[in-house]
Order: structure tokens, then C-alpha cells, then sequence
């Protein structure tokens, strides 16, 4: 067995360990910026993280099933959000004709202003990066989507809408391309999230 991160004697020897280490204390800030902002709104974290991805987010991913994937959650842990945020008034659904037991997700009037003001829960995390040097971004921009793409490739998250994983990009003259749109992409191009993302088979 390794010698953990998480013991400073170790961590302290090298960068990549204390680098690992602030990630984690950044998850946490995540985390209690989530909680905060559901506290106040009287919402469970994932509800908040719910109603921001509704918020953004087409139709055919408005699913319970989706929902579960992106979140990593069981179907039920997520049927239990949405019942609860219908009770609340946030959302509504409407069930598909060719099959009753499956709904798409809307939010209504008090929800999408809801998700509007809590989708700037992170604001306080995003305002030391745009002080950044534009290289410093673009740098760290590639790190988090190598990480990102490890982690999904080992199964430790579900599958990611960015290039990597899309079957629109490829590598051309040692640098990225995207076949949709027919196009060199620079590394600030790259996207986390992109609506056109289709997995590559």
C-alpha cells in the first residue's frame, strides 16, 4: 500500500500531492457554497444542483435517467429531488405520450428565477481564476479536462459532453479540430459542456 497525500509528511514532497490536496479543499468549498445556498432557499444541494442543470439544458436531458448519469445517483435518490421540487412549485412534468412512466422535467416561473439566482453559487470560486494570466488559464483549463477524461475513462465519473469524449473531435497537426463545425480549435476552444456533444462510439 501507497503512503497517502492526506499525511503532510507525505504530501509535502511533492507539488502533484499538494496539488491533489487543494483540489479537494476546493470540492469542499463546493461544497459548502452548495449547502449555503440551498439553506437559504430551503433546498437539498443536489435540488440546487438540479434546478441550475434544468435551467441550461435541453429536453431529451431534462430526464430522470439523464439526471441519475450526471449526477451520479440512483434513479430513486433523484425521483425523490423532483417529487420534492414539484411539492415546491419548481418544477412540472410533462409525460411522453408513447411511454407514461417517462416525463420531461420544466421549470416553471418561480423555478427558472430561482435557478437563475442560485446558478452564481460559484462566483466566489471563479473570481481568483479570471484574475489569471491568459496562459495560466489555458493551462489549467487542459490539466482539469485531463483529469476529468481519466477519471471518466476509469469509471469513476459518467460519461463528460466535452471534446475529448466527443465523437466530433480529433487530433489534427498536433492540435484540436472539431468535424461539426469544421473548424481548428484553440486550447481555450475546448469545452466542458458542449450541447453538440455526441459520445464517441
Amino acid at each position: 500500500m501507497g503512503k497517502s497525500i492526506f499525511d503532510p509528511a507525505v504530501q509535502n514532497q511533492s507539488a502533484q500531492s499538494k496539488i491533489v490536496v487543494a483540489l479537494e479543499r476546493i470540492s469542499e468549498a463546493f461544497r459548502v457554497l452548495l449547502w449555503n445556498e440551498g439553506k437559504s432557499n430551503g433546498l437539498s444541494p443536489i435540488q440546487v444542483q438540479i434546478l441550475i442543470f434544468l435551467r441550461f439544458h435541453v429536453a431529451e436531458k431534462r430526464k430522470v435517467s439523464y439526471l441519475a448519469q450526471e449526477f451520479n445517483m440512483t434513479k430513486a435518490t433523484i425521483s425523490d429531488s423532483v417529487k420534492s421540487l414539484e411539492q415546491k412549485g419548481l418544477i412540472s412534468k410533462e409525460y411522453e405520450l408513447h411511454d407514461t412512466r417517462s416525463y420531461i422535467i420544466h421549470l416553471t416561473k418561480k423555478g427558472k428565477q430561482l435557478a437563475e439566482s442560485t446558478s452564481m453559487f460559484a462566483s466566489e470560486i471563479q473570481n481568483p481564476i479570471d484574475k489569471l494570466s491568459e496562459s495560466d488559464k489555458e493551462n489549467l483549463l487542459l490539466s482539469l479536462i485531463g483529469t476529468i477524461q481519466h477519471l471518466n475513462q476509469i469509471g469513476v465519473i459518467t460519461h463528460q459532453r466535452m471534446c475529448f469524449t466527443c465523437r466530433y473531435y480529433s487530433k489534427k497537426n498536433s492540435g484540436h479540430y472539431c468535424n461539426l463545425l469544421q473548424s481548428n480549435l484553440a486550447n481555450n476552444d475546448l469545452r466542458i459542456d458542449c450541447p453538440e456533444h455526441q459520445i464517441r462510439q
